[in-house]
């Protein structure tokens, strides 16, 4: 039958689309289902690639206005067209929008413009604005991700109380900005408008930002942003309330100590996290357990309690990360076609697009002392780099973390310039379980960057040669 499948994907996002040309590729039958009429999903249209572009657009300015004379280069009053600066990082989603769909079109990979919902475990109903019809499935992958979370009592209005989709489009930039969330998502956005002359409060219900990474790392991206862009911190702030008075808006939080504040701004960035999108799918209909937390159940294999049903991505447990879906596609992609693929949860990088940067994968120092790990450290920091001192970006450290016993790599912590590059050295090291001495011995070019993640593995023994 035209419209019988072996793999129907729902959700079209980095891990539906990378599923579908995997299952192409291993000679399967493929449609996938997205409601929108772009490919990509959230990470492409309105998350990692849209503010990776905006991000950089801010960063060029900001190092025109404030930190290109110390070089002998002078620029006179430069000015930012926001409108123009939203049109380029359209233009970059148009141009990747392209590439997917061609990819589609490429490996042979049914697309239909609807959504998707369960009418029985192989069957889905497709409902366009022009007709319903269902398909029929083999296999069925959820891959309809996540989207953005609110406090309880606090509703996005999508004006004065914004999220990060409505934070990418804005018409103005904020006089101050309110950004409630200490995470990734609320330090990228932030730098973008910080960058562009918005005054930025952040407010974290925890005692520091970036609470899933190593604790150092925080530490040293807070002091950056409050000296470099004039961040201002509220940590240890319970927020309480949002309320939207038409050209401004208030936030309320009580302090650690139960004291009532309120901060006015223009808008209100609520980067608290995301939230697994599960609604209108018809789960109930064939029966799909969800956890507590509303997250898609599944196995090991990453398949659900329904036979030949499974889930990928932001809908399923652990970090809301692009290419960790895209990991979980393949793997899916691959048991389904009878092979025995494998994931490594602890060898996925997180990566922050601030200035400077900040990158982890492996365990941080934090989880190695609750586990009760016997470990070693080594650091170095960025401002002993000749590569970092010849282009001004000297803050920052690389930190490795090593098995006391055999000097096996544990976790490796970057911040500093490039340091979502760098990363990916570390993450090949462990996945072969090299020592912190392995990394020593291997000539890295001068002066590079990388070279700074040598000489920590050599501060592991205390022998680094620049400090």
């Amino acid at each position: 039958m035209e419209n019988n499948f072996d793999v129907i994907i729902i959700g079209s996002g980095p891990g539906g689309y990378v599923t579908a040309i995997r299952c192409a590729q291993l000679g399967l039958k493929t449609a996938i289902i997205e409601k929108y009429t772009v490919l990509g999903g959230t990470c492409l249209n309105v998350g990692c690639i849209s503010s990776k572009a905006m991000l950089d657009s801010s960063e060029r300015y900001h190092e025109i206005k404030d930190n290109v004379d110390v070089h002998g280069i002078s620029v006179d009053n430069p000015r930012v067209d926001l409108q123009k600066l939203i049109a380029r990082k359209a233009d970059v989603v148009a141009k990747i929008n392209g590439g997917v769909s061609y990819l589609m079109k490429k490996n042979k990979v049914e697309v239909f413009q609807a959504t998707g919902s369960f009418v029985d475990k192989n069957t889905i109903l497709l409902k366009s604005e022009t007709e319903e019809k269902t398909i029929t499935g083999k296999n069925i992958i959820i891959a309809t991700g996540s989207k953005p979370a609110s406090l309880p009592g606090i509703e996005i209005d999508k004006k004065r109380i914004i999220s990060s989709t409505e934070a990418l489009v804005l018409k103005e930039i904020p006089k101050h900005l309110i950004v409630v969330g200490g995470g990734v998502i609320g330090m990228e956005l932030g730098s973008v408008y910080a960058r562009l002359g918005s005054k930025v409060t952040v407010l974290e219900y925890t005692g520091g930002i970036l609470p899933s990474m190593d604790k150092k790392m925080g530490v040293e991206l807070q002091k950056s942003l409050k000296k470099n862009l004039g961040f201002e911190f509220l940590l240890n702030h319970k927020v309480t309330g949002a309320t939207n008075n038409g050209d401004n808006v208030t936030v309320t939080a009580e302090d650690k100590n139960g004291n009532t504040v309120a901060i006015e701004g223009d808008y209100c960035l609520m980067a608290i996290g995301r939230k697994p999108y599960t609604t209108g799918l018809g789960l109930e209909n064939v029966g799909v357990e969800l956890t507590t937390r509303g997250q898609v159940a599944t196995d090991s294999n990453l398949e659900t309690n329904v036979k030949g049903i499974y889930a990928i991505g932001d809908v399923v447990v652990g970090p809301m990360l692009a290419h960790k879906a895209s990991e979980e596609g393949v793997y899916v992609a691959e048991i389904i076609a009878g092979q025995k693929p494998h994931i490594d949860y602890n060898l996925i990088p997180g990566i922050v697009y601030t200035s400077p940067e900040v990158s982890s994968v492996g365990k941080t120092e934090e989880e190695l002392k609750t586990e009760g790990k016997n470990y070693k450290v080594g650091q170095f920091p960025f401002s002993a780099s000749g590569r970092a001192i010849t282009s001004g970006k000297t803050e920052g450290i690389a930190k490795v973390l090593t098995d006391a016993e055999t000097d096996e790599i544990l976790g490796f912590h970057i911040i500093g310039e490039r340091a979502s590059d760098l990363i990916g050295e570390p993450t090949v090291a462990m996945a072969f379980r090299a020592s912190a001495e392995d990394i020593a011995r291997i000539s890295h070019g001068h002066p590079t960057y990388y070279e700074n993640l040598r000489e920590a593995c050599l501060d592991v023994d205390k022998i680094a040669i620049h400090i």
